[in-house]
């Protein structure tokens, strides 16, 4: 009887009807780790410089030794109260922010200059769907993440959101039931897309990173693979400039406790 119960349970995993246990991913090195009074958030990287993410501060800091460069700090009538992770590009760095935990929601992308750290643009969210807590560059356009916690609401209420260029909304996501439990009462913190095609996804405090797939159709988000993580969760950001499926990748973080910055290196995925 056990066994014509496994098999039955094989055939419908097979046939989509149970969704396969996630893979287990590479487990990374540390490489790098230095102090950043503005590792709250998150860490953003481009070519020779880590952007360092607090609630209403940035740190500019050079990534071959951890010097800081640049700094900037919300003004005390600034409509800046909690940025979230961020993203280098093209000479820009791209915020996600939030005005959580207040209520109603309001979410914007804040747009500053990489080379001085002034803030230079913003996309305000009409009605958004939750408080926006990550915002990548994906196909032409973003993918973005609004969160909701169970402090305040209830964590299943988050979304996956892609846009177009002219941030038109396409389509939408949720997270799987068993991931929103390994984010206990909070959401996703932190995304990137891995040698741009992977999309991975950090929690609140887990020290994990979730491997997504995103069905054609919208609906919910498929996690394929769990990652080994350094950092308590949190928003983390790719080197590009310094992996490559045959050297591996470079995945920059914070650890919010001790305000610090970390660099880790992943292997290269098996052939």
């Amino acid at each position: 009887m056990r066994r014509l119960t496994l098999l039955l349970l094989a055939t419908l995993a097979a046939a989509g009807g149970l969704a396969a246990e996630p893979a287990q991913g590479p487990t990374p090195k540390e490489f790098a780790r230095f102090r950043a009074n503005e590792a709250v958030q998150g860490v953003a990287v481009d070519g020779d410089f880590l952007y360092v993410i607090a609630d209403q501060a940035l740190g500019k800091y050079r990534k071959a030794d951890g010097t800081k460069v640049a700094a900037w700090t919300a003004p005390k009538d600034s409509k800046i109260k909690h940025l979230n992770a961020g993203v280098a590009l093209e000479g820009k760095l791209y915020c996600a922010h939030s005005n959580f935990p207040l209520k109603p929601d309001e979410s914007s992308v804040e747009i500053f200059d990489a080379a001085t750290l002034q803030l230079t643009g913003r996309h305000v969210f009409a009605n958004p769907p939750g408080s926006l807590t990550w915002a990548l560059p994906y196909q032409g356009g973003w993918l973005t993440c609004f969160a909701h916690y169970s402090l305040l609401s209830d964590n299943a209420l988050s979304r996956i959101v892609q846009f177009d260029q002219d941030w038109k909304e396409l389509k939408r996501w949720s997270f799987p039931a068993e991931l929103l439990k390994r984010f206990a009462r909070s959401s996703s913190s932190g995304a990137c897309l891995v040698g741009g095609e992977q999309l991975l996804v950090s929690g609140h405090d887990a020290r994990e990173l979730y491997a997504l797939t995103l069905p054609n159709e919208g609906g919910e988000a498929r996690w394929v693979a769990t990652w080994g993580f350094l950092s308590a969760g949190q928003a983390f950001d790719e080197d590009r400039a310094a992996g490559s499926k045959e050297k591996g990748f470079v995945l920059y973080s914070i650890e919010r406790k001790t305000k610090e910055v970390v660099g880790a290196r992943y292997p290269a995925p098996a052939r």
